[in-house]
């Protein structure tokens, strides 16, 4: 190989001895029977595949990103209302999204569907409360009170037939801000901390709602009338998703209250409706009434007025009959005609005297209003 002789071995002498070669023989397959079918272990069922994220939540955080105009501290405010009940900073947008899609996901495993309720039905978001610590008074936004963006119509999960309303929100909490550069900043702030005591000369404080970072489900009924609601907020020491098996164990056993409470809304719904009917019904009655009587009174009035003037066009007639038997007995020709010529243009200018003229511009009740009840 490296142009060195090589010695190779001998070969062995070959054998005079035949070697045959023969085909094995397949043995032939036993059937199974039906006995040693059964007992065959059946594959393990193949766990279901979990959805990485929930299909309600696709294409939300660009929904959300797409916001107006907030100041510092302030919830976003997209432009779109047709989204999950979910209210955000835009620093814990990423997080509520999270809590948003575990909670809908472990849902959606124990079979209770999240949508968005469907439009025109009889299902509305209750006002969510924001505040950590539920206070008198209400200090969110630059100019308070600000208003905090929710969407058209609510997120709702259905438990059997039963629709249960589902909102998650961040909270707010009262902190000392600091009016400085032409914003407000915490007063904690790494800015604020970091600013020369010249450059506070000109800023001041006050206090406000400012989220906080921590979250709130709140679990309500949509229908109309029906007062039900139950709150699960995280603290610093315990968070959201630790509460999330509750939240579906609470919505479950919610399902006969909240089935309860929707039945006696729609008896006490159909009550008021009857009221109501039966009160337009009373108020139609007092109407037609008043307007029967107010026909009969215009009526009669018109009629007194057309006499009034039949009597005025008789008075203006006696004078002309009286003025006509005068001239007749002028004896000055000239005088005459001029004072027949001047009567001519006078009675032109009078009504004629015929009562049925007058009489057939007067209206009768019956042609003023028809009564509609007897």
């Amino acid at each position: 190989m490296l142009g060195l002789p090589v010695d190779l071995p001998p070969l062995p002498e070959a054998s005079d001895e035949l070697i045959e070669l023969t085909s094995s023989t397949p043995k032939p397959r036993q059937k199974r029977t039906a006995k040693d079918g059964s007992v065959r272990k059946a594959r393990p069922a193949a766990k279901p595949h979990r959805q990485a994220r929930h299909r309600l939540l696709f294409g939300v955080e660009e929904h959300m990103r797409k916001t107006r105009d907030v100041k510092q501290g302030e919830f976003l405010r997209s432009y779109k209302r047709i989204l999950p009940d979910l209210i955000s900073s835009e620093t814990q947008l990423l997080r509520a999204l999270s809590i948003a899609n575990d909670l809908y996901l472990a849902l959606e495993e124990q079979g209770y569907r999240v949508q968005i309720a469907p439009a025109g039905g009889d299902l509305d978001r209750i006002r969510i409360k924001e505040q950590e610590v539920d206070r008198k008074d209400r200090k969110y936004g630059h100019y308070h009170p600000g208003n905090i963006w929710a969407p058209d119509r609510p997120t709702v999960l259905y438990v059997d037939t039963v629709p249960v309303g589902l909102a998650i929100t961040e909270m707010t909490e009262r902190v000392t801000v600091r009016y400085f550069d032409g914003e407000c900043h915490r007063e904690d702030s790494r800015l604020i901390r970091s600013a020369k005591p010249w450059q506070l000369t000109h800023s001041w404080t006050n206090e406000q709602d400012m989220p906080c970072g921590r979250f709130r489900v709140i679990a309500y009924s949509p229908k109309k009338g029906v007062d039900w609601s139950v709150s699960w907020q995280e603290t610093e020491q315990e968070a959201l998703g630790a509460l999330i098996p509750k939240i579906v164990e609470t919505s479950k056993a919610a399902k006969g209250t909240v089935q309860r409470l929707m039945a006696a809304e729609d008896v006490a719904a159909a009550k008021r409706k009857k009221e109501r009917e039966e009160e337009w019904e009373r108020y139609l009655k007092r109407e037609d009434a008043r307007k029967v009587a107010q026909a009969l009174a215009d009526s009669q009035q018109q009629l007194a007025g057309i006499i009034v003037r039949w009597g005025k066009a008789m008075t203006v007639e006696r004078f002309f009959a009286d003025a006509e038997k005068r001239l007749n007995t002028t004896d000055d020709e000239d005088r005459r005609k001029r004072l027949e010529e001047r009567l001519v243009l006078a009675r032109a200018m009078m009504e004629g005297v015929d009562p049925l003229d007058f009489i057939e511009s007067w209206r009768a009740p019956q042609e003023r209003y028809e009564a509609k009840f007897d």
